[in-house]
This record gives C-alpha cells, sequence and structure tokens, in this order.
C-alpha cells in the first residue's frame, strides 16, 4: 500500500508470485488503490492481485517478474524488452506481434550462474486461431488458470458476473503443468455458472510443459500443449463458439512475453489474425 501511496513511484514490478497471496486480499484498501492508481506488474499468483485492482477499476499488466523473467538469462528477451518499453513509456503499445521464439524451461535459482545462463529456445510455430471470425474488442479479464479456480473456490474477490459482459477472457496454466482433462473440467464448471458466454474473445497463453520439480522430452511437451488446446476448445465450443479464441499467445510461464493489460482494451481481427493493445 505504501509503493502506492507514494507519489515517487509510478509503477511497482513483483519480484515473483506467492501461492497464498489470495490471503493478502483482506488487507488491501480499495479506495486507497482508486486513488492512487500506480501501474502494477505481475503475472502467475499475481493474479490474485491483478483481479483485485480490476474490481477497483484499476488496470494492471500481467507481465514477467524480476526474478522470472527480467533477471534471468544474462539479458532480457529483446521482444520482451521492446513490449515493456511500450507498455511503461508510449501511449500505447499498437500491434502485439508473435515471437518467433520461446523457452519453458525453468531456471535453478539455487544455482547463481542460472541467472546468466541462457535456457533452451526453442522455436514457435505461431499463434493458433479457433472459434468465431468477427473481430471482436474489450477489457481484459483474468490470468492465471490456477489463481481463477482458487478465487472461484474461495467464491470470494469475484466480479458480478454482468461486468464481464463483452470483455475478453485472458488465461494461462502456470509451472504446475495441469493434466488438460483437469484444465477443461475447470473451465467447463465455468461454463455452467454461465460466465463463458460472456467473454466476446478468448485469450491463451501458450502452456508451459515443465517446471523446477520435473522436465520433460520435447515431443512430451509438444503432445501437451496440443491436448490442452484441444480441452479448453472443446469447452468453448459448448459455452461460447462464436467467440475467437487465440491459442500460444505470448503472456504466462512462457518467455519471452508481452504485458497485457488486465482491465484494458484489447482488439482481436480474426480475418487478418491480429492482435491489437489500444
Amino acid at each position: 500500500m505504501d509503493a502506492f501511496r507514494d507519489p515517487d513511484i509510478s509503477a511497482v514490478i513483483a519480484n515473483i508470485g506467492g501461492h497464498d497471496q489470495i490471503t493478502i486480499l483482506p488487507y488491501l484498501d480499495g479506495d486507497v488503490l482508486r486513488e492512487h492508481p500506480t501501474r502494477f506488474y505481475g503475472y502467475s499468483d499475481n493474479t490474485n492481485l491483478a483481479l483485485f485492482l480490476w474490481n477497483h477499476g484499476i488496470v494492471s499488466y500481467y507481465g514477467g517478474s524480476t526474478l522470472l523473467e527480467y533477471a534471468m538469462d544474462g539479458e532480457m528477451f529483446e521482444y520482451t524488452e521492446e513490449y515493456l518499453r511500450r507498455v511503461l513509456f508510449e501511449d500505447s503499445v499498437g500491434e502485439w506481434t508473435e515471437s518467433e521464439v520461446f523457452t519453458d524451461e525453468a531456471g535453478d535459482w539455487e544455482d547463481p550462474e542460472s541467472v546468466t545462463t541462457t535456457r533452451e529456445i526453442e522455436r514457435s510455430d505461431g499463434r493458433i486461431w479457433r472459434g468465431g471470425d468477427e473481430t471482436v474488442a474489450g477489457r481484459i479479464w483474468g490470468g492465471c488458470y490456477a489463481v481463477i479456480v482458487e478465487q472461484f473456490l474461495a467464491d470470494r474477490y469475484l466480479p458480478d458476473p454482468d461486468a464481464l459482459n463483452g470483455t475478453v477472457l485472458a488465461v494461462e496454466t502456470s509451472e504446475l503443468v495441469p493434466d488438460p482433462a483437469v484444465v477443461g473440467a475447470n473451465l467447463r464448471a465455468l461454463g455452467e455458472r454461465g460466465l463463458l458466454e460472456r467473454f466476446d474473445g478468448v485469450l491463451v497463453g501458450r502452456a508451459a510443459a515443465r517446471s523446477h520439480a520435473e522436465d520433460h522430452p520435447r515431443e512430451w511437451r509438444v503432445g501437451y500443449r496440443e491436448r490442452q488446446r484441444d480441452a479448453i476448445a472443446d469447452v468453448l465450443e459448448t459455452y461460447n463458439p462464436n467467440a475467437p479464441v487465440v491459442f500460444d499467445c505470448e503472456f504466462g510461464h512462457t518467455y519471452p512475453t508481452c504485458p497485457i493489460p488486465i482491465g484494458g482494451e484489447v482488439e482481436i481481427e480474426p480475418a487478418t489474425e491480429s492482435i491489437r493493445l489500444p
């Protein structure tokens, strides 16, 4: 709260997430945050803070954090640096282009050399477009799949369902590498609650397919991402078949990333397979 109150601080960037972050939300003062809408940057468990800010009308940015991206590999990805500079210093991000490469390799923080060691880089096959073919625009709501599920299980800090009408869902799974069938089942539960039909479009971050605790060969990772895409697409086809859905977007637990505005506008144009962040 002090960082938000301080007039000399124009942005707060999270070092990391925190599995129990939902427990600090009762101690936040929404009125103070509205009076001092400092830009907040973070992802993963920081979805708790991002959605709390969303509920109070404050835009935050679902982007990298200091330890997990900005301090790794000796230097930031050029793609990450470019979009971070746009979000920090320019009035508009503009077209959100694809990255030609990515990694989901987790760094070993117990090894000091990991900070300067380049992680395994893979070529990207590009984004995958499914669903409707009409251009849509709306405010972004969402973040990390695991946190969204946790908030619905807790049944706290949730927006009024009507507030989600016409918004765009952004969702990505974490380094926990959840079973695609479980991801589909939990999204189906949101569909049964009448929520998935409210979104005009869906952005899905490229799935991380390995973690600090468990690695997998490339063939397994490719198959995992395909199974997850299919599970999500099947659910959306049932509950919101007209919404354009874009898979393997550059946000979440694979890198590089573009900080996307939770609460800010996005335009999705299937005809040209382009995304703009005004």
